[in-house]
Order: C-alpha cells, then sequence, then structure tokens
C-alpha cells in the first residue's frame, strides 16, 4: 500500500495501545494486519518516547511485511523520528503548518474534527501538499476511549458527506479528501455508518477486544461492503 491509497483503497484504520497487558503487540498488529487492516496507529499516551519509538519499530516492520500503513497520534517529534508515513493530530494538537514543517515529505496528516466548522476548515485545508490529506469526524457514540467528548451522532456524518461532495463538485478536478468515521463503531452498527455517508471507519474496540482480530477485521470489511450494496 503507497500513501496515495489513503485516498483511494484505504477503508479499515484501526487504533491501539501498546497492548502491556496483553504482551503482544507485535502479534495482535500482524492479525489485524492480516485481516484487512489498512492503516494501525499507535495510540496510547502512557508511553515515554523511547518506548513508543521501540514499538514503532515493530509496527514499521510488521506493517511493511504486509505493505500496509502505520500512524503516529498526536506528537510530530515522534512521527518525524520514526518516519511514520502518518501522522494523525487533534483540534488542540500541534498546527497543521507547524507539522508540515517538521516532518518528511510526502507524509500523509490526518485531522479529527467534532462540528461543521471544523469539517469545513479541514475541507478548505486540503488543497496542496501543505495541506491536509484527510480528516476523521466523530465520536459518532460516545467511547471509553475519549472519556468526556460528546457523540456527535449520525447527523455529522451526512454533514461530512455532503460538504465533501459539494467541494469536490466546485473544485477543478475535484478536492478528492478522504474522511472516516469514528467512535464506538462496531458491526451492530456499522451499516448505519454507511447510509449516513461514510464509506470509510476507525475503529478500537471492535478488534482490539476481538479474540480473533483476523476474523474481527475481515467482519468488518464485509459488513462495510454489505452495507454499501
Amino acid at each position: 500500500m503507497t500513501l496515495n491509497d489513503v485516498h483511494t483503497t484505504a477503508r479499515l484504520y484501526l487504533c491501539t495501545d501498546a497492548r502491556k497487558e496483553q504482551g503482544d503487540f507485535e502479534q495482535f498488529v500482524d492479525a489485524a494486519f492480516q485481516g484487512g487492516v489498512d492503516i494501525i496507529q499507535l495510540r496510547d499516551k502512557s508511553l515515554e518516547a523511547a518506548e513508543e519509538l521501540e514499538l514503532l519499530e515493530v509496527l514499521h516492520a510488521v506493517a511493511q511485511r504486509h505493505g500496509r500503513l502505520w500512524a503516529v497520534n498526536d506528537r510530530a517529534d515522534i512521527a518525524s523520528l520514526s518516519g511514520a508515513p502518518v501522522f494523525h493530530i487533534g483540534q488542540k494538537d500541534i498546527p497543521l503548518r507547524s507539522a508540515r514543517k517538521l516532518l518528511h515529505d510526502p507524509t500523509v496528516i490526518g485531522l479529527s474534527t467534532h462540528s461543521p466548522e471544523q469539517i469545513d476548515a479541514a475541507i478548505a485545508a486540503s488543497p496542496g501538499r501543505s495541506g491536509l490529506d484527510y480528516f476523521c469526524v466523530g465520536p459518532v457514540w460516545a467511547t471509553p476511549t475519549k472519556p468526556g467528548r460528546t457523540a456527535v451522532g449520525l447527523e455529522l456524518l451526512k454533514y461530512a458527506a455532503d460538504a465533501v461532495k459539494r467541494a469536490d463538485e466546485e473544485t477543478v478536478g475535484g478536492v478528492v479528501l478522504p474522511w472516516f468515521a469514528i467512535g464506538g463503531i462496531d458491526l451492530g452498527n456499522v451499516d448505519a455508518v454507511v447510509e449516513a455517508g461514510a464509506s470509510r471507519i476507525v475503529v478500537v474496540r471492535a478488534i482490539t477486544e476481538a479474540t480473533d482480530p483476523t476474523a474481527a477485521a475481515q467482519s468488518l470489511l464485509a459488513a462495510l461492503d454489505a452495507a454499501a450494496a
């Protein structure tokens, strides 16, 4: 998978912690990639920088073996040092323009959005290599991975789908800015997410809590296909 595939084919994005309790980080990410996950982001606030860099070396090697992508969350210094192909930021993290100065080209940069105004700003920031490469909308449903964050509901997904479509139609050549729905998404509600206009999803517990991560990823992709049919 190349960086351009984020724009064309990447549909299933997984965020995972360091799996300290399970002690199976390498085996877990290998199983998830085997199931069809396109991008895996290491997101664990408890990690020291040295620990995170060590785990990212493992993630890099496994991703390369599967021809997939891997991501760093929040810290542009870690993303730069590790050579991460994908970097994700929140609304209160390092500004996009500053991140671009620190990161290797052509690092893909994504942004979390939680409101119509933030979605509009993300779309406006998309043209050109100095801009944004993708954004996430959520959390669709309340989730323990983002305590205190108010759920945005399916209506914001509909807004994002309409806003991107309008931007594509109004721009010569189209914006073609990919976006992902995130927050509490699993097999039981993925059809509603697709019906609201999303074709790409970010998941956490739907795979991290599965007894068989490979099968869980395969089932999510099959559900995306079925809902879109």
